[in-house]
């Protein structure tokens, strides 16, 4: 099936078996969404799960003051709605395209049937979730300790790792998201992050563009991004 293959580290799909992948995306029906749909809508009662086949979405909430806060960014292999189709509990975030995406959708009876009738499928939507708890924390402790500029670095290394691909530039990250999306992700100002990418690009270390972001230098990024305030750096 295509897309399956360019789950990245984290995803559902990632985790699974050919022959579990099969299962689980027959059990399902095929629908496109176009950019800016709502897939998911925070509060929404429905327990509908959506795999992920191609396209990026972005996985927000709400909050009591009325801003948009931004989880993350969501890319072909992951899965949408896992946790209101188990737990039964009202959606606690919204989900929207950022470019044309294609899911298979399960209604919630279904998805917990496949993660009852392969335990394989259920270990591995154990593993997402624990992926996503993992990059919270991290994000959380992220931005306590690091300044701005870091922060993008280490947000672009991670980008990178999971769906970069290798190219003889560098390395390639095809994704349709925004420099508000990359502030929102890592609790910075947009004008900050436009600020620091624009100095990566002076510096020849990125280059972006519509829908792209090619990092040409991953060491010097990876190496900036594990920097300390001090110049030391992480082991």
């Amino acid at each position: 099936m295509s897309g399956h293959d360019d789950a990245g580290e984290g995803a559902l799909l990632a985790y699974l078996a050919d022959a579990d992948r099969d299962y689980l995306l027959a059990r399902g029906t095929r629908r496109r969404f176009r950019a800016n749909d709502a897939l998911l809508m925070q509060g929404d009662p429905t327990d509908h799960v959506h795999v992920l086949v191609s396209g990026w979405v972005r996985v927000s909430m709400i909050v009591e003051d009325g801003r948009e806060v931004l989880f993350g960014l969501r890319g072909p292999g992951e899965v949408l709605g896992d946790l209101a189709a188990v737990t039964g509990r009202p959606r606690s975030a919204s989900v929207r395209a950022i470019e044309p995406c294609t899911v298979v959708q399960l209604t919630g009876a279904e998805f917990v049937d496949v993660l009852h009738t392969r335990p394989e499928i259920a270990i591995a939507t154990i593993k997402t979730v624990a992926s996503r708890l993992r990059d919270a924390e991290s994000a959380r402790i992220g931005s306590a300790a690091f300044d701005v500029s870091r922060r993008v670095a280490v947000f672009l290394v991670r980008l990178a790792e999971e769906r970069g691909k290798r190219v003889p530039e560098g390395v390639l990250i095809e994704a349709a998201f925004s420099q508000e999306d990359i502030a929102s992700q890592i609790g910075a100002a947009r004008r900050t992050v436009a600020r620091t990418l624009r100095v990566l690009r002076e510096r020849g270390i990125v280059e972006t563009g519509r829908r792209r972001i090619l990092i040409r230098k991953p060491s010097v990024l990876r190496n900036f991004a594990r920097s300390e305030p001090n110049g030391t750096q992480h082991p």
